[in-house]
């Protein structure tokens, strides 16, 4: 019956995260037909590579036995991640945009350099699979924080513009899955992590619900028609933050690969 369970949120989770990981495709399109990235950052798409690298890592089976699935579809994701990327550099604003993602992209390839040449030099076994595990919680969890930018516009806002429904209902319900999945599990990797997904995930739907009825930037009360300008125009400015929410749900994509993997492997 635990089995039949864990598969079911496995399964759920997966379907969930695929609507997750193809989210940013609209924002890519924008990018390319107005051949500049604007406002838009850069530092989720190379935060996500770097987390899809190590899951894929993760997944080897000489670091985590049974797990081959996780390295397939973290490939696949990293392989994504990375095309995202060469688009940000292609069309970055400007010089200084650029150079920035390039020490970005430089920062994931030394860290996942690090942990790939620390586990298979200084580690074996379980020691290797906790290292590579707990390398891939952390980041994840960084991951799962950066909601709090746009958290924090709508309520400095009182808008959710920026802060789609249906995103925020996915990243919820997929946390949520993988999180009841983990503990199903008992696997510390998947608990940690997609919990705080879905905390954070319920805090924007709660949000939602007390500034649903207004979808377009406003000045917070008592402020001048030039106050009001302002906070929309910067309300505009910040809209990059959009893609910290978006670099959130491709990790979730990515996160719940390790359950599907272990799921499988369980079956047969």
């Amino acid at each position: 019956m635990e089995h039949i369970a864990r598969f079911f949120f496995g399964v759920s989770g997966n379907v969930i995260a695929l609507f997750l990981f193809l989210s940013p495709v609209v924002t890519f399109w924008r990018i390319i037909r107005k051949r500049s990235t604007e406002d838009f950052s850069g530092v989720p798409y190379n935060m996500t590579l770097l987390n899809c690298l190590l899951s894929a890592w993760y997944g080897l089976p000489f670091v985590s036995p049974n797990n081959i699935l996780v390295s397939t579809i973290n490939g696949t994701g990293s392989v994504i991640e990375a095309i995202y990327v060469v688009i940000f550099l292609i069309f970055a604003v400007d010089r200084r945009a650029r150079l920035r993602m390039l020490g970005l992209l430089s920062i994931v390839a030394s860290i996942f350099t690090t942990v790939v040449l620390v586990s298979l030099l200084a580690l074996h076994g379980n020691a290797r699979k906790v290292f590579c595990g707990l390398a891939a919680t952390i980041f994840s969890i960084c991951m799962y924080a950066s909601p709090l930018s746009i958290m924090r516009l709508v309520i400095k806002t009182k808008s959710v513009e920026f802060m789609p429904f249906l995103l925020s209902l996915a990243v919820f319900l997929c946390g949520t899955s993988w999180f009841i999945y983990g503990l199903l599990g008992r696997d510390p990797f998947i608990i940690i992590p997609n919990g705080c997904g879905s905390f954070l995930g319920l805090v924007q739907l709660i949000l939602y619900f007390i500034y649903r009825k207004n979808k377009g930037p406003a000045a917070p009360a008592g402020k001048g028609e030039a106050a009001a300008a302002a906070d929309v125009e910067d309300a505009k400015k910040v809209a990059a933050a959009v893609e910290l929410a978006d670099a959130t749900t491709n990790k979730a994509a990515a996160d719940t690969v390790v359950g599907d993997s272990k799921v499988v492997a369980s079956q047969v």
